[in-house]
């Protein structure tokens, strides 16, 4: 035997790498052909009297698409949310700003809230009077007596 030197000797196959990578890119690329022209074999067989689905809610007119009853925003048909909103900030303005009547045969009047404001500056809260509140206070602290006791 004849003495070898230290370094073994290449057995990496290069050609069969190369086949194989080639191979596989060929069969890749025939196969990505044939899915394509499957599909188009599909959508050429789409036939005109198989119309696509339609859907309940999209075949409905607007007035069917309707909520059912209660309708919260009722009256308002050509509106949008930014135009009810509008229309409900106006009415509560309304309300807010103005004198009506809540109770007519009782007397009972809505007044504008900065009024009510001034009113309740000059007038005063209302609150309960002294004795009314010691007794309310001393009534409070008797049923936590009895709970110490037991």
């Amino acid at each position: 035997m004849a003495p070898t030197s230290g370094v073994e000797e290449d057995q990496v196959n290069l050609r069969a790498i190369f086949s194989f990578g080639i191979g596989l890119a060929v069969v890749t690329t025939v196969v990505h052909l044939l899915m394509l022209w499957m599909w188009h074999m599909e959508v050429a067989n789409i036939d005109a009297s198989n119309p696509p689905r339609v859907y309940p809610l999209a075949a409905q007119t607007q007035e069917e698409r309707r909520p059912p009853t209660p309708r919260l925003q009722d009256g308002i048909e050509t509106a949008g949310p930014k135009e009810a909103l509008k229309e409900l900030h106006a009415e509560e303005d309304q309300v807010l700003n103005n004198y009506s009547w809540v109770d007519r045969n009782n007397e009972i009047v809505r007044i504008p809230v900065a009024d009510a404001m001034k009113l309740a500056l000059q007038r005063g809260l209302p609150s309960r009077p002294a004795s009314a509140a010691a007794a309310s206070q001393g009534a409070a602290a008797a049923p936590a007596a009895t709970q110490e006791k037991k």
